[in-house]
């Protein structure tokens, strides 16, 4: 990193960069840089065309890093994204031809839209930063990310994310339509040509690295600790649930939030970090009931509902 620019520099700076192509979407873009910082994944769920998949691009060139994206389609394979080994007829030795999942980004594009044994094959990538090949473990390069798309289930040809895979994403974020001068400001900067076409690099993989080492120091009070627990805790007793936020949201929400509180130049965590992060958290790790199901309420209006509950450490009433 160089010698003249702070952390937050540097991540202020990738977001600036990221800001050219991606309209009005500030704090969005901000939450996925912070989770990449935390080490986690995103899961992009959001109506076609607002450019989730352009959020992907432009972070992965503004950082440098390597990037591949893989379109899941009902007929993909599991070797498709991990990789395959291939006889060499010359050596005589099989040779592992790696897959698109090894490299920096991967963008997962429409990952719903796969077979739920195909989604499975980023598992291990995810958890473990390693992919299995025929026996033989291959380590993934630092820092890795997963940013998966993903269009509403009540779209047609989709497959729903089991719970096991919806838990390894560290946030849920979506983009949502841009109001009127945000969309208007969308047409005159693709007027010629796409932002994305010229857009540079502003940091690269090392600064990642150094970013993710930094928010480790960000210090997190006892009181704002035991609120994220509170907060979790709460999911699993509210009426509407049927099966509450497991404890890697807490883990989730803990990093996110130091993530979050390094991007804003602050060497300590709110309580309002947590707030502003929760829904991003916590929301697809909570299943409904099914009553709460048959009255329309989602999941991030049970978010909503605790984060008007759950005492917020040195507020008051």
């Amino acid at each position: 990193m160089e010698g003249t620019r702070s952390p937050t520099m540097v991540a202020q700076g990738i977001v600036d960069n990221v800001s050219k192509v991606i309209v009005g979407k500030r704090r969005v873009i901000e939450h996925a840089l912070a989770a990449l910082i935390a080490q986690g994944h995103v899961l992009v769920e959001d109506v076609p065309g607002v450019g989730k998949t352009m959020l992907v691009k432009s972070l992965s060139t503004s950082i440098g890093c390597e990037f591949k994206r893989i379109q899941f389609t009902p007929d993909l394979l599991p070797s498709d994204v991990s990789g395959v080994s291939v006889y060499n007829q010359q050596t005589g030795d099989f040779q592992f031809r790696p897959g698109p999942i090894m490299s920096q980004v991967v963008l997962a594009d429409e990952i719903n839209r796969a077979t739920p044994k195909t989604q499975s094959a980023l598992l291990e990538a995810m958890e473990e930063l390693q992919v299995t090949v025929d026996g033989v473990t291959h380590h993934l390069e630092h820092p890795f990310i997963v940013f998966a798309t993903q269009n509403p289930i009540e779209y047609e040809g989709t497959f729903p994310l089991p719970e096991a895979q919806l838990d390894r994403f560290l946030m849920r974020i979506s983009l949502g339509y841009p109001d009127f001068e945000e969309e208007l400001a969308v047409i005159e900067r693709q007027e010629q040509v796409h932002p994305i076409e010229s857009l540079k690099p502003v940091a690269g993989p090392q600064d990642i690295v150094a970013l993710q080492e930094a928010a480790k120091g960000i210090y997190v009070d006892g009181v704002v600790r035991e609120y994220i627990v509170h907060l979790v805790e709460a999911t699993r007793s509210h009426r509407d649930v049927s099966l509450g936020a497991s404890p890697r949201a807490s883990l989730g929400l803990f990093r996110a939030g130091r993530a979050l509180a390094l991007v804003e130049d602050r060497d300590f965590v709110l309580p309002d970090d947590i707030k502003a992060l929760a829904p991003a958290v916590t929301a697809h790790r909570i299943i409904l009931s099914p009553s709460a199901r048959m009255r329309g309420l989602s999941a991030l209006d049970v978010v909503a509902e605790l984060l008007e509950e759950v005492p917020v450490p040195g507020a008051t009433r």
